[in-house]
């Protein structure tokens, strides 16, 4: 473990160097990258719906202080996981070019531009709309930047598993925003999202488990090889699929939602089984490419759905 240990710090301090051997090159486009705004987005959308859902007498300005803490939080996190993700991004093709390891961000910056972020986003929640709400988003940018990015990632197979709930407590954030409570629907949302962080990265992580490999993050088709990660894979699918559509059993949405979470959770699972019996070639390769294009429009469209219904009321 201390060989590991020292490894992993001797890339960091090379990372270090390399960032800071050419200082002054960013512009805004690198800090907006430091913020990692595709996964923003699904933030703050999953966290709108928990908020409309919530329903409550929150004023609208105050509704989007709420979304607005909710975004900065979540921009405040993935700088934080940058600037700590340095040394393993630069030997990744999908991440080389990010802002810390290409240099363009020193990350002393980094780690500052996060650390500011968190606490305005975390302050300006607290004081505006609630102290639960203000809590729950600490909390999630904690385990986000703390025992996801500095433990779990580097330690476990299980870190997406376990990781996946900070990215799951947005709509659980907006509901105490609005109703300054923890409601079963919102636990229901995030029950969704949980489950659904799996096989929507391990199916990226077939495609790039030698970028894992190289970089000695133990992803679980590394860790326990692409056969077991299409088993765990298919088992979350089965999961999710039936999970996708409680909050219409529950009485908390409608015959559409129920509809459309029926046809998405067919299909996802559908495609999990592909990955599943597809185990050589391109053609497994593309069964992962399909589920991890679908998996993103599943979430969306399940949101989105869960949203129409609630604006149509």
């Amino acid at each position: 473990m201390s060989l590991v240990t020292d490894t992993l710090s001797a890339d960091r301090a090379e990372a270090v160097a390399r960032a800071q051997a050419q200082p002054g090159l960013a512009d805004v486009a690198d800090y907006l990258a430091l913020l990692k705004p595709r996964v923003m987005s699904l933030v703050v959308f999953t966290a709108l719906v928990g908020l409309v859902r919530a329903g409550g007498d929150l004023h609208p300005v105050l509704a989007f202080t709420a979304l607005l803490c909710i975004a900065i939080g979540a921009g405040a996190a993935g700088a934080l996981n940058m600037w700590w993700d340095a040394d393993i991004d630069a030997k990744m093709a999908r991440t080389r070019g990010r802002p810390v390891p290409a240099g363009r961000i020193a990350p002393g910056e980094a780690l500052a531009f996060g650390l500011v972020l968190a606490v305005a986003a975390v302050t300006m929640l607290g004081l505006f709309v609630g102290a639960l709400a203000a809590a729950l988003l600490a909390f999630t940018i904690f385990f986000y930047a703390v025992v996801y990015t500095m433990w779990l990632k580097r330690w476990t197979a299980q870190n997406i598993v376990i990781g996946g709930a900070a990215g799951a407590l947005p709509p659980v954030i907006a509901w105490a925003s609005a109703t300054g409570t923890i409601g079963l629907e919102s636990l229901v949302l995030f029950l969704i999202v949980f489950f659904w962080t799996p096989p929507h990265f391990w199916a990226l992580a077939l495609l790039r488990s030698d970028d894992y490999a190289r970089a000695g993050v133990p992803m679980l088709p590394v860790v326990a090889g692409a056969d077991e990660t299409r088993r765990q894979i298919l088992l979350y699918a089965a999961i999710l699929a039936p999970l996708g559509v409680a909050p219409a059993w529950l009485g908390f949405a409608g015959m559409l939602y129920g509809l459309v979470a029926a046809a998405l959770g067919v299909a996802f699972l559908a495609l999990a089984f592909e990955v599943y019996r597809r185990r050589r070639g391109e053609s497994a390769a593309a069964a992962a490419r399909r589920l991890f294009a679908f998996s993103i429009l599943y979430l969306f469209l399940l949101f989105a759905a869960l949203l129409i219904e609630a604006m149509m009321r």
